[in-house]
């Protein structure tokens, strides 16, 4: 038995929903960008299912994407995680209710 692209996608899938379910549920700002990480890795298991399972003339341009991806996803992080802090210097929460602050 082996595991076809099939199966990728369904985990991908999952995994997308899972971290979607997570970001749209917590109120504390850590457990949203944990969220936002578990969607970015689902896409790149599909994207790097589909890179594997497919036939292409370029077959990196799926593992490029990933790079890419991975890349992003580390900025965002850095971003985000300096602005939970700045803001819990000031107001000494992380809840994302309470994040009225960044309002114009």
């Amino acid at each position: 038995m082996t595991i076809g692209l099939e199966e990728f996608l369904i985990v991908g899938s999952l995994l997308f929903c899972m971290g979607l379910l997570i970001a749209l549920s917590k109120r504390n700002a850590i457990g949203v960008l944990i969220g936002v990480e578990v969607m970015l890795n689902a896409v790149n298991l599909t994207l790097l299912s589909f890179a594997r399972f497919t036939e292409s003339a370029q077959p990196i341009a799926g593992h490029t994407f990933v790079v890419f991806v991975i890349t992003v996803a580390a900025a965002e992080v850095a971003v985000a995680l300096a602005l939970a802090i700045l803001i819990y210097r000031n107001r000494e929460t992380v809840d994302v209710d309470q994040f009225t602050l960044l309002r114009s």
